[in-house]
């Protein structure tokens, strides 16, 4: 029946080689996780993304009954920790968080050791955080259509502030000026802290930051908030509306955090993964402070998360190239 019986064994022959290598997978896969689990976070302890990696690796600990160690790997934009992630044995028991920084870096630094796309197999999205526009009270803009108003009538002289060249606030307002069609001039600080200040103290007229260190005073008066960046609005800011109500239609902008393992990681891992990590994010503790925070749970499908990062890379990536931004 089978004329070429040479090409039928060597076929039968590969895949003879190749049952003990689906098998030892089947086992770890089975007896996973069976010692310590590491979980990358590319940011310094007592941020967004340090405290989601330790209160989920808090609850894998506890039901699989292995110790999770959170590994701060930060410096470069993420990038030092992303290429750790990436180059990691595929084996499920080396994490990474990948966040809005992952989607930046890509188009933001002219060379990366690591692709997004290719090295990681995607877990779940944990959580998005949206960003909020303020303004100094002395700014006669009390919505962000106000604010366009005084951008369009006085080109080049509203001042931006964000949290540094290429990080997502920064961006953010490019994604603003460009839909919103107004020329503001980008101040960037060495973070939230110093741009805050001088949003407070008047030297620059609009800010776009993170909902937990701006939020606070914008509730003082000290600033006003125009706008939270997100589709709809978050029940830490209830009285601010999104930006897309007000007529940027589809603006959306923010951090996510989630999780991530190298390729090639079996498949029988990655659910396992997505089940306890996602049953993780109903724990009500865990629920309570992030929503403080005005964070957003998400807690969807691999697929759904990979589909997600190849539409991140898209937008921020036209979000850079637009505003010129590079880093060496």
């Amino acid at each position: 029946m089978f004329k070429n019986n040479g090409l039928l064994n060597s076929v039968m022959g590969a895949a003879i080689a190749l049952l003990p290598l689906t098998v030892a997978a089947q086992d770890a896969a089975a007896n996973y996780p069976n010692r310590t689990i590491r979980y990358i976070v590319g940011y310094t302890p007592g941020g967004t993304s340090d405290m989601l990696a330790r209160a989920v690796g808090q609850k894998l600990a506890a039901a699989w009954g292995q110790q999770v160690i959170i590994d701060n790997r930060p410096g470069a934009g993420t990038n030092i920790g992303t290429e750790l992630g990436a180059k990691a044995p595929p084996d499920g028991y080396t994490l990474f968080m990948p966040t809005v920084a992952n989607a930046i870096n890509p188009t933001l630094y002219p060379k990366l050791n690591y692709d997004m796309l290719k090295d990681f197999a995607y877990v779940t999205n944990f959580a998005r955080v949206p960003g909020i526009v303020v303004v100094h009270p002395s700014l006669p803009a009390k919505n962000a259509k106000e604010l366009i108003a005084i951008a369009k009538a006085n080109p080049d002289k509203l001042r931006h502030g964000s949290t540094g060249v290429g990080s997502p606030h920064h961006l953010a307002g490019e994604i603003f000026k460009t839909m919103a069609g107004v020329k503001m001039v980008h101040v960037p600080y060495k973070g939230a802290t110093p741009a805050i200040a001088d949003i407070i103290a008047g030297h620059i007229e609009v800010y776009f930051g993170a909902m937990v260190s701006t939020l606070p005073h914008a509730r003082s008066g000290r600033l006003r908030a125009l706008g939270v960046t997100s589709l709809k609005r978050v029940d830490a800011a209830k009285d601010v509306p999104t930006l897309d109500e007000q007529g940027l239609k589809g603006y959306e902008t923010g951090s996510w955090f989630g999780m991530a393992v190298p390729t090639g990681t079996p498949q029988a891992i990655i659910t396992k993964l997505h089940a306890e990590s996602t049953k993780a994010l109903q724990a009500p503790d865990l629920r309570d402070r992030m929503i403080a925070e005005g964070a957003e749970f998400v807690g969807d499908t691999p697929a759904q998360f990979a589909a997600y990062i190849r539409s991140e890379l898209d937008k921020w990536g036209k979000a850079v190239k637009a505003s010129g931004a590079k880093v060496d």
